[in-house]
């Protein structure tokens, strides 16, 4: 399986970056007015928000191209935690649009979401 690329440095992330643990619950409500919760899945699944700054063509490149092969939001890759350094192996972009923005030669950022799917 393929691993999200790494920059330079062998970081996958930059700061500020954002990790949110998300939850899915599910609600049936009753014709009485009453509800049930309970919970769809075991724990919960991670999302992070990546935004990469100063990047140089080749990991603009690199970042593109990961993004291309895997489809937008179509593949799944394994994504390392920058927080913990766990690998999580089935992870997929939370959007098809890449957020690619090149401010002079050789230099460029990036944001995008990237999402834990359920195994």
């Amino acid at each position: 399986m393929a691993a999200f690329p790494k920059l330079k440095t062998g970081a996958v992330a930059q700061y500020p970056a954002t990790r949110s643990p998300q939850f899915q619950n599910q609600v049936l409500r009753f014709l009485d007015g009453s509800d049930q919760r309970y919970r769809d899945s075991a724990g919960a699944l991670y999302q992070w928000e990546i935004r990469l700054d100063e990047l140089d063509e080749g990991e603009m490149a690199a970042v593109e191209g990961f993004f291309l092969a895997n489809q937008g939001c179509f593949g799944n890759f394994e994504f390392t935690d920058p927080w913990d350094g766990q690998t999580y192996p089935n992870c997929s972009f939370a959007a098809d649009e890449l957020d690619l923005i090149s401010l002079m030669e050789m230099r460029g950022k990036a944001s995008l979401k990237v999402i834990e799917n359920r195994v």
